[in-house]
């Protein structure tokens, strides 16, 4: 299940990146290393992960990876539990999985519709009930939920995108209601717009700034985890200036 340094050493605070692809969840997981935490990141296939890993620990990180379907309870609860044996007590978790499929309603079928919840919803629900569970004894946490677009509105061919990332946003609300009285940050990042280096359509080169720039969301939610309790933001939508809203 796990990866990367062998004999890691146990850091202050520990960041898991569930969903860390090669754009958005590897810039979130170079931030927070930068910043001092140990990090974990995980996704089903574990060795897509070993170049992240790598190049953490090139800069003088900490960092491991493991393989994980959020979808799976057992999984998620084992990644959990193998993240705080190996590296310490987590300090925040971004859940930064997808989801995003585009078919004429007629044309998604019940299985592409539910795997989109599965995927955005019942993997966000799994991934922020273990976060809760290990963070509420400490009073403490930061628990990042990754959004989109289509958490706001819906569009034309994103009936099962929308629902499951609507559910999620519901699902961060309410949990940022329960658990932010307990010491608990819970925020959702909307990211309205494309994003450089992904593989979605008209995506640009990282130095695009007609495109969201994954360096530099990383940056927000890194602010977001830093923010003091006084002052704690639930909602960032974050979006180019070129983007029509």
């Amino acid at each position: 299940m796990t990866g990367g340094v062998p004999g890691a050493a146990k850091a202050a605070g520990v960041c898991l990146v569930v969903g860390a692809g090669d754009a958005l969840g590897g810039a979130i997981a170079r931030r927070f290393a930068a910043g001092g935490c140990g990090v974990a990141v995980a996704r089903r296939d574990r060795s897509r992960l070993e170049p992240l890993v790598a190049d953490i620990v090139s800069r003088g990180g900490r960092a491991l990876h493991y393989a994980l379907d959020a979808r799976r309870p057992d999984q998620v609860a084992a990644v959990f539990a193998a993240v705080e044996a190996d590296l310490g007590p987590l300090a925040a978790v971004v859940f930064n999985v997808g989801g995003n499929i585009r078919f004429p309603l007629v044309d998604t079928t019940d299985q592409k519709y539910f795997k989109a919840w599965e995927q955005c919803a019942q993997a966000g629900f799994l991934v922020g009930r273990e976060a809760a569970r290990r963070m509420l004894p400490r009073q403490r946490g930061s628990i990042l939920l990754t959004g989109a677009t289509a958490s706001r509105r819906g569009g034309s061919g994103f009936a099962a995108f929308a629902g499951g990332k609507h559910a999620l946003r519901a699902l961060a609300e309410s949990m940022a209601r329960e658990l932010g009285p307990q010491g608990i940050h819970v925020a959702h990042v909307v990211i309205d717009g494309i994003i450089a280096g992904s593989a979605a359509p008209g995506a640009g080169a990282a130095g695009d700034d007609d495109c969201l720039v994954p360096a530099d969301i990383a940056e927000n939610y890194w602010h977001l985890h830093c923010q003091p309790r006084n002052s704690w933001t639930f909602e960032l939508d974050l979006r180019p200036w070129v983007e029509r809203w």
